[in-house]
């Protein structure tokens, strides 16, 4: 993790940074696999999210803050899997012609996606505004 104590708040907005990279390679990772219908477990590609955990500085301060944000885990979603009439297609059920896909949505994927990207830019929104400061107060002693 990058270290920059110097800067005010930029430790805690780099790790959350790292986590959201996280969080979109899982996306990506979920829209490449939104019609998988065979994986090496057996059945349809699970949709997995992404949980977050906060690390505080003191938990006894009042004014605690936030100093890391990480991976607390990567689940599996339990939404049942969507079940499609194609009887022609290799992993059909051969009574009813059913197939089970993914319980992914690529809309829903694309909001999530849109919103770590979002989260990402507030991340470095805050490191820049540290980085501005620190440099604001380096010229005040001049």
């Amino acid at each position: 993790m990058l270290n920059l104590n110097i800067l005010p708040g930029a430790d805690s907005a780099a790790s959350a940074i790292q986590a959201e990279k996280v969080r979109m390679e899982v996306i990506a990772q979920n829209i490449a696999n939104a019609n998988t219908t065979n994986t090496p477990d057996g059945g349809p590609y699970q949709r997995q999210t992404v949980r977050f955990e906060t690390i505080l500085k003191n938990e006894f301060d009042p004014s605690n803050a936030v100093q890391e944000v990480r991976v607390a885990g990567i689940e599996k979603d339990t939404r049942p899997a969507r079940l499609v009439y194609q009887p022609g297609h290799p992993d059909a059920d051969p009574e009813s012609g059913m197939v089970k896909f993914p319980n992914v949505s690529v809309h829903e994927e694309m909001a999530d996606l849109i919103s770590s990207s979002r989260a990402t830019e507030a991340n470095l929104a805050i490191i820049r505004t540290a980085r501005q400061m620190a440099l604001q107060t380096l010229d005040i002693g001049k």
